[in-house]
């Protein structure tokens, strides 16, 4: 299958203006698809990420929900696209503590909504285009649960979720399975480690941590920060995905790590670094010293790793950025666009500590 780089191909990108969704357009658009952006501009869907696609014709943007079927289908029946990607997810385990009903209402019944609006157009696909079309679904692994301090998540690891919104997640995921194996609906789904990179709404870690220390605030880190995940950069996630909308098996599952496993300690004290480079603060002091330990996320995983080993023997991906070298481009992205985290935190949402 060669979608990426044909201009005669339209993707339908599901979730499209939020953090990774509107990382993916824009490479999509620069490789030469034509994307329909489908996204209902949540508090973290925003379309200043997009601005760079004002006025170009290969990019349709269309406010709505996926669990509006009417609005998927007519999209479906007029621009007729090779491939769905769908990114569209509520996707904060703080935010699913505090609301786990809006977790269920678009991850779970919007994605069957929107699965089965996909089934019913590929069903009315003839010959070359039934065979190619794809619906690529985009995961987590925090489906699998939480790790000791060996091993890691292999496509085979029982499903075993631990909060709200993984829970939602493992039940889309389900839904993605069974539709391919109940009606034949060509599917892909990946299930990535921890993202970060460009345009990250600064509720998660480290644009959350980056904001609060150029601001000389306490840095909030859970428990005693030794919670592990795998870190990886939403570019080389990006690729990921295309290579497996490209070339996955139709049917199967693919983690995606950056093989970068860090301490949330560890993370928090190399942007303290970084910013203390570039940055110093006025009184000479190391922002380390700003670093507060709170109480825990309740039902805080403890570790998390991806075995990638699948994803690079099929498809030939590996990630280009160590963690070291993409925390330092992500720091530097934020320093040189602070307009764009002062317009997404609109007043709805100041930095405060949700979930607790």
């Amino acid at each position: 299958m060669t979608l990426f780089r044909d201009p005669a191909k339209t993707v339908l990108v599901t979730g499209g203006a939020g953090f990774i969704g509107a990382n993916f357009v824009l490479q999509a658009i620069s490789d030469g698809l034509r994307v329909i952006n489908l996204d209902k501009l949540t508090y973290a869907g925003n379309l200043d990420t997009l601005s760079s696609l004002t006025g170009n014709d290969r990019h349709l943007f269309v406010k709505g929900d996926i669990g509006d079927r009417k609005l998927v289908a007519q999209l479906l029946a007029s621009h007729r696209p090779d491939a769905i990607v769908n990114f569209a997810a509520e996707s904060h385990v703080d935010r699913s503590i505090d609301g786990p009903a809006a977790f269920i209402d678009t991850n779970v019944v919007g994605t069957l909504g929107l699965l089965e609006c996909a089934r019913d157009h590929w069903s009315d696909l003839d010959g070359e285009a039934r065979l190619k079309f794809r619906f690529l679904h985009v995961s987590t692994d925090e489906v699998y649960g939480s790790l000791g301090a060996e091993g890691k998540f292999t496509e085979t690891t029982p499903y075993s979720p631990n909060s709200p919104y993984s829970a939602s997640k493992a039940a889309s995921d389900h839904l993605v399975r069974a539709f391919h194996h109940t009606y034949g609906l060509p599917t892909v789904t990946t299930n990535c480690s921890n993202n970060y990179g460009p345009y990250q709404f600064p509720e998660k870690l480290i644009p959350l941590i980056i904001q609060k220390a150029l601001r000389g605030s306490p840095l909030p880190v859970y428990g005693d920060g030794l919670n592990v995940r795998d870190w990886l950069f939403v570019g080389d996630h990006c690729a990921a995905i295309a290579r497996a909308l490209e070339s996955g098996r139709v049917g199967e599952t693919y983690n995606v790590g950056g093989n970068a496993e860090r301490e949330n300690i560890v993370v928090v004290k190399t942007i303290c670094a970084l910013l203390d480079q570039r940055i110093p603060l006025t009184n000479g002091a190391s922002r380390e010293s700003l670093i507060t330990y709170v109480k825990d996320r309740p039902g805080h995983d403890r570790r998390y790793a991806v075995d990638s080993g699948k994803l690079q023997r099929e498809l030939g991906w590996l990630p280009s950025r160590t963690f070291e070298s993409g925390i330092a481009e992500t720091v530097d992205w934020y320093l040189n666009h602070q307009a764009w985290t002062r317009r997404v935190l609109d007043g709805s949402y100041r930095l405060e500590r949700i979930g607790a």
